[in-house]
């Protein structure tokens, strides 16, 4: 079979198929802030409140329950427990809240739906646009390292990070702030 192109022209519909297939191009971007170490894909979790300030990080090997629950009971700990969860369809993640309530005893309203979880989906660009150009980290370690910074350089840039009394510092000389 032929098809008839605009031109006029007639091409083989197979060979039409193979040559769309390869212009075909899929967005290698995942949603999710995945961070290239040693060859290999790890997964950066991050919370955000609703107001869009960053509650807590964590670099992780893999994206399973022990990772989720690792997580989640870093961020309780450092702040306090929610009263409501927006996650993704991650299956890692509501096991990990479930047995955090379960252990807990806490009551933890858990919502799964794409459109609420935009503000944290918005905040993931920060990260990804620093870390896409790096083309990845040689070791954990350092990965670890660079994304603390690059983290507490986006909290310094939303205004988390409050200076002194009476003096107004620019982001740069709060970081330097922060390491002496």
């Amino acid at each position: 079979m032929e098809l008839r192109l605009d031109n006029g022209s007639r091409v083989n519909r197979e060979i039409y198929a193979r040559f769309c297939e390869r212009l075909w191009v899929k967005s290698p971007r995942p949603t999710h802030p995945y961070i290239k170490v040693s060859g290999q894909w790890k997964y950066l979790y991050r919370a955000v409140d609703r107001d869009g300030d960053t509650v807590d990080f964590l670099l992780t090997a893999k994206r399973d329950k022990a990772a989720a629950r690792r997580f989640l009971e870093r961020a309780i700990n450092r702040h306090r427990v929610p009263e409501k969860i927006t996650i993704d369809k991650s299956g890692a993640n509501t096991a990990a809240i479930e047995s955090v309530k379960a252990d807990a005893c806490v009551d933890i309203l858990m919502r799964q739906n794409k459109y609420l979880n935009n503000i944290v989906e918005q905040d993931h660009r920060a990260v990804k646009r620093i870390t896409q150009p790096m083309l990845g980290f040689k070791s954990f370690w350092s990965a670890r390292i660079l994304i603390g910074g690059i983290e507490t350089m986006h909290m310094i840039r939303k205004g988390q990070m409050n200076c002194p009394e009476g003096s107004t510092m620019s982001a740069a000389q709060l970081f330097y702030s922060l390491a002496v």
